[in-house]
């Protein structure tokens, strides 16, 4: 399959939003990535129920919601309601993981996990068969803007061998610091899923560069 773009909305313009959304409905993009964080588990705070409830009314995309907060079972189903049609939780804040994923799969919504960069990807074998994607951090979670941690690379190759016996559908994705000049790595080791905020919101086009992360690489390994 052709690998995915999903724009990072946190570094859109939050005074012209609407006009970045539109943006992104027009482009090649695939999905809308929307972090959610919360002041506890990571030091920032960001889109609540009613902002998503907004970007859900404009946007013609998949919303792909992103928790970075403690106790997400607490609001699952509020995030379904909001508009959020993937939904993914961290590997760290969820003492039950399998019930988790499991319940947002019962809320009709694709069900990822996300794990931080300092983890290794083989904590996760025990639940690639029940996930629809795993959301790899390539910086530590929190903030935009922040530098690509090199490792990644080798976790993307480490999860895609993984995901041949385990998972054969799962998807891959990759957030923190993707950009031009490292998309075609990451598509190369296996990932499936490009999420990039700034080097898209940034440049001087940003449907242009949407388009060149979309077709950087025309072919992610099987």
């Amino acid at each position: 399959m052709q690998h995915l773009v999903a724009p990072s909305l946190l570094a859109a313009n939050f005074l012209r939003l609407e006009e970045d959304i539109r943006m992104v409905n027009r482009s090649e993009a695939d999905l809308f990535h929307v972090d959610v964080m919360d002041g506890h588990f990571v030091p920032n705070i960001s889109f609540g129920f009613s902002i998503i409830r907004q970007i859900r009314s404009v946007a013609t995309k998949p919303l792909d919601v992103h928790l970075m907060i403690s106790e997400p079972d607490r609001y699952l189903e509020d995030f379904r309601d909001a508009g959020a049609d993937w939904l993914s939780v961290h590997y760290e804040t969820c003492a039950h993981l399998h019930r988790s994923i499991q319940r947002i799969k019962s809320l009709g919504m694709k069900a990822g996990v996300v794990i931080n960069p300092h983890n290794p990807v083989s904590l996760l074998s025990d639940i690639l068969p029940e996930a629809d994607h795993v959301l790899l951090m390539s910086v530590n979670p929190g903030f935009g803007g922040q530098a690509f941690i090199d490792s990644t690379y080798n976790r993307i190759r480490t999860l895609h061998e993984m995901k041949k016996s385990l998972n054969p559908g799962l998807l891959i994705e990759v957030d923190g610091g993707v950009d031009l000049q490292n998309a075609p790595g990451l598509v190369e080791a296996g990932a499936n899923i490009l999420v990039a905020g700034s080097s898209i919101f940034r440049s001087d086009d940003p449907a242009a560069t949407i388009t060149r992360l979309r077709r950087k690489h025309p072919q992610v390994p099987g």
